[in-house]
C-alpha cells in the first residue's frame, strides 16, 4: 500500500513541475509578445538608451505611463512640475505631475512610474500642489 502512495506522490509532484514549467514558458511568451506588439504599435520602448533624467526633460516630450499609455505631452516644467499642454487633454486644461513620478526620460519622451489610472487620478491642477506630491 506504502508503493502505491509512494508512486501517487511522485506523479502529483512530477504533474505539478510539469506546470509550473509551463506556467513560466507561457509567462515568458506572453511578455515577448507584448513586447514585439509596443514595439510594432510604437508604444512604449524598450528600456535602451540613457536616462537623461528630469533635467533631460523638453517641451513636446510624450509622457508615457509605467503601462504604456499616452497620458500627454510636456509643455514646460515648472519647479518640480511637469506641466502637459492642454490640447492633448480630454478636458482642455493643463495638468500638473510632480517630478517625482519621473522614472526615466529618453531621448524624446518621458517614462513615469504610475500607471495611467493612478497619474489621471492623481495630477494636479497647478504646479505649486505637487510640491508635496511623493514618487
Amino acid at each position: 500500500m506504502s508503493d502505491i502512495k509512494d508512486n501517487v506522490s511522485n506523479a502529483a509532484h512530477a504533474v505539478a513541475d510539469a506546470a509550473k514549467n509551463v506556467g513560466h514558458k507561457i509567462a515568458e511568451g506572453a511578455s515577448e509578445a507584448a513586447a514585439y506588439v509596443k514595439e510594432k504599435a510604437g508604444i512604449g520602448c524598450a528600456n535602451k538608451g540613457e536616462d537623461a533624467g528630469v533635467a533631460g526633460i523638453k517641451e513636446r516630450m510624450d509622457v508615457y505611463a509605467s503601462c504604456g499609455k499616452k497620458v500627454g505631452v510636456v509643455d514646460h516644467v515648472v519647479g518640480n512640475a511637469i506641466q502637459l499642454t492642454k490640447g492633448d487633454s480630454s478636458d482642455g486644461q493643463h495638468h500638473f505631475i510632480p517630478t517625482a513620478w519621473v522614472g526615466r526620460v529618453h531621448e524624446n519622451h518621458v517614462h513615469l512610474t504610475k500607471n495611467s489610472v493612478e497619474t489621471e487620478g492623481g495630477w494636479k491642477s497647478d504646479a505649486a500642489s505637487c510640491a508635496s506630491c511623493g514618487a
